[in-house]
């Protein structure tokens, strides 16, 4: 598929694929992005691009040889196979994750605003700390999605912050000025039933234990016969740390799409018997080799709503599973996973409800 500003030149494929056809790799915000690129010639710098979801900023400013912040294994897949479908150099690019050090001094940031503000704050406050003191900060977003809380948290890092008229339903923030302001902590702590949780800003589901996750623990009995245990987009490693903490002898996997996640639940869990996987499969996970998986899976990717990619992980789930193993789900009964898992586990059952969430238990 090609790109909108420049249909012969550059191509683009989105990972995860999707079957939604209406789905694009970018969108308006991207050109918006790449249009204030060229009218300030300012290609030419030292750019550092954070949240490039599906790599279109990073293959069109290719040739300035840009750090590529991700925080989404797939995130970072799909960059490369982007720079790769156009024949664009790899390793003129550097991608690394928001917790890395930068290798130069920045000239130019370009943020995709994510959809969670603590992590543009969070952005913002890393940009503040490797950028020129005359650098720019160029911020991207579709107007439906704009908050008066992007303009507060600029402006407590930048002096001169300009918003743009509407182009294409997308505005950008120009930011000017950097402030000498300290670094942020970059972890938040929150107390729960469950003990103190800590956290990198973005990670699902901010300041609070979700109510989904915190029903699914409570309804989270374990078997004796149950020692190789899969938590399936662990976030923060709550619901891992609750096993970790009733079963301390168990072998605990922990698989998550985010880099901040994965490092979130590094805070949480004891590493003895604890793997972590930054990844956005269970491709590192053996065949029948669980006893048990669970999850309380995705069904949002940024802003879009999309069970696709739940539902490749219970495919996945079903082959790493040992016959008999068991996959205990937590999600809002309005996505009716249980008809998905019908097809294929041999059995499923609502091991308990309320007005808007269930636990699905599974066997293989």
């Amino acid at each position: 598929m090609a790109s909108s500003s420049d249909k012969t030149a550059l191509s683009f494929k989105r990972y995860p694929a999707t079957t939604n056809r209406s789905l694009q790799p970018w969108n308006a915000a991207d050109d918006h992005i790449l249009q204030t690129v060229r009218e300030n010639d300012l290609s030419e710098k030292f750019i550092a691009i954070y949240n490039d979801t599906f790599g279109y900023l990073s293959c069109h400013l290719h040739s300035s040889k840009p750090v590529i912040i991700v925080d989404r294994k797939s995130q970072e897949k799909s960059v490369q196979n982007n720079l790769k479908l156009n024949n664009l150099a790899e390793n003129l690019v550097k991608i690394q994750t928001p917790l890395d050090e930068f290798p130069n001094p920045v000239e130019l940031g370009i943020i995709n605003i994510p959809k969670s503000m603590e992590l543009f704050r969070f952005y913002l406050s890393s940009m503040n700390t490797v950028l020129d003191d005359d650098g720019v900060v160029i911020c991207g977003f579709m107007t439906k999605y704009f908050t008066p809380q992007m303009l507060t948290i600029a402006e407590d890092f930048f002096g001169d912050v300009h918003q743009s008229m509407a182009w294409k339903k997308s505005r950008v923030l120009v930011l000017k000025g950097k402030k000498p302001v300290e670094q942020e902590s970059a972890q938040i702590s929150m107390s729960t039933d469950f003990g103190e949780i800590k956290q990198y800003p973005g990670v699902f589901s901010g300041d609070h234990i979700d109510y989904a996750t915190q029903f699914l623990i409570q309804h989270l009995d374990l078997l004796e016969t149950e020692k190789t245990i899969a938590d399936v987009g662990s976030g923060n490693g709550v619901i891992a740390s609750f096993i970790q903490q009733k079963n301390p002898g168990v072998e605990l996997h922990l698989i998550d799409d985010s880099i901040l996640a994965i490092e979130s639940s590094k805070l949480n869990l004891k590493p003895e018997n604890t793997t972590f996987h930054w990844d956005d499969t269970l491709s590192s996970i053996e065949v029948n080799t669980l006893d048990l998986a669970v999850s309380n899976p995705p069904f949002h990717f940024g802003y879009e709503p999309n069970i696709e990619v739940s539902l490749k992980l219970f495919k996945q789930i079903a082959l790493c599973l040992k016959p008999g193993g068991r996959f205990l789900c937590v999600s809002n009964k309005h996505l009716n996973y249980k008809t998905h898992l019908e097809k294929l586990f041999s059995t499923v059952q609502v091991i308990a409800e309320n007005d808007k969430f269930e636990v699905l238990g599974s066997v293989k």
